[in-house]
């Protein structure tokens, strides 16, 4: 017995060193990865400078497309699986991107209008207004604030201006709007709130000359603008404007032009329906004091992901969610479609009608057709990396 005990020992002692030699390979093939990783920073860095100079954007999605494929197809060809690959090149580039974004440079994006006078944002001492004033400020043109306590210096403040963004909370934009009727003749109006129509109608009546509405889908708290989406609607002069998509496009943004009545429209869907469906959820386990850690504990990382989504919104400003959810009576009637669609759901499971709720089920998949399929495969990765956060923890 004493003669296999000790077999035995010696055994674990070799598995053991066998182990530890592997894992210091590891170990420096990692340090390998972080050297790596080190040098593709700084040569991003480079990159930078030289888009900078040149006036290019942070985001080529052609560029990254084909870098992609490329990069999958040689791991395969060595049994790396592709999809490990995109993974960490885009979690890489991710990081890319923030560091072409991030300067402490006077001039870090080429200023696509120099002779444009100042750019005056109206509410810039705000979470988005400062983003904004910052991205100009960092483009080389000459950025002053207009604040509430401002307003008997407006006119001497907006003398001059080449551009006015109105910043302010979407409950008293269009009252501030109408009192902008004393601007340069040339001076390009700009809103940037979640509502289209509306703003625009009032930036259209109390100036004469080019108007342009935005809608930046993003926060404030962003760390770059490259692949965020902001929504272009065209009010007056398009050509007055386009200095100003060709700058937003080289910080890194993806501009959708849409009219604003389609915005409005698509808003209802993205923003006031979704945010209301996400506050009732979040209100009604309040209501229940459903025990969050045990859900967390037990959960998926499907539900995970759909619980910190929830989570999410009620770490924000409930100023702004009541804002975007009222701003408009559409709103309110798709709400309520949206309940009596709910309640028909709901009386399929009262009757126990499971193949109504099977022939339901099939009709919604009809209606996402390719795209559920597509829809599935993204989740996966998100799903993972949920995942992998939570063991981590």
């Amino acid at each position: 017995m004493t003669g296999r005990r000790c077999g035995r020992r010696q055994q674990g002692l070799d598995m053991a060193e066998e182990l530890n030699a592997l894992r210091d390979k590891i170990d420096a093939v990692d340090k390998q990865l972080i050297d790596l990783l080190a040098a593709r920073l700084a040569l991003v860095g480079e990159v930078g400078e030289v888009k900078s100079r040149h006036g290019l954007p942070i985001y080529a999605p052609d560029r990254e497309a084909s870098m992609l494929a490329r990069r999958r197809a040689e791991a395969e060809l060595l049994g790396v699986p592709g999809d490990l690959i995109e993974d960490v090149l885009r979690r890489v580039m991710r990081e890319s991107y923030i560091l072409e974004s991030a300067s402490d440079k006077e001039h870090h994006f080429k200023c696509m209008k120099p002779e444009l006078g100042k750019v005056v944002i109206i509410g810039g001492q705000g979470q988005l207004g400062r983003l904004f004033g910052n991205l100009f400020s960092l483009s080389g043109y000459r950025v002053e604030t207009l604040g509430q306590a401002d307003w008997p210096r407006a006119d001497e403040i907006l003398h001059g201006a080449g551009l006015v963004m109105v910043a302010v909370p979407i409950d008293v934009t269009c009252e501030v709007i109408d009192r902008l009727g004393n601007l340069p003749e040339n001076c390009l109006l700009v809103d940037v709130t979640s509502v289209k129509s509306e703003p625009l109608a009032h930036m259209l009546a109390v100036h004469q000359g080019p108007v342009l509405g935005l809608h930046p889908m993003f926060g404030p708290d962003v760390a770059s603008l490259a692949k965020q989406v902001i929504v272009c609607c065209q009010g007056r002069e398009p050509a007055a404007s386009q200095w100003l998509l060709e700058q937003m496009t080289i910080w890194g943004a993806r501009l959708q032009q849409v009219e604003a009545r389609a915005h409005d429209e698509a808003m209802t869907f993205i923003q006031a329906l979704r945010h209301f469906a996400t506050f009732a959820y979040g209100w009604h386990l309040s209501r229940e004091q459903a025990n969050i850690d045990r859900l967390l504990n037990l959960s998926s990382p499907i539900y995970r992901l759909e619980l910190a989504m929830v989570g999410r919104l009620f770490a924000q400003d409930p100023h702004l969610y009541a804002d975007i959810i009222l701003s408009s009576p559409q709103n309110l009637a798709m709400i309520r479609r949206y309940y009596q669609n709910f309640g028909e759901a709901l009386g399929l499971l009262e009757r126990g009608d499971r193949e109504g709720f099977i022939e339901a089920f099939s009709q919604v998949s009809g209606f996402f057709g390719e795209r559920a399929e597509e829809f599935l495969r993204e989740s996966r990765t998100l799903l993972a990396q949920a995942n992998d956060r939570r063991h981590h923890g």
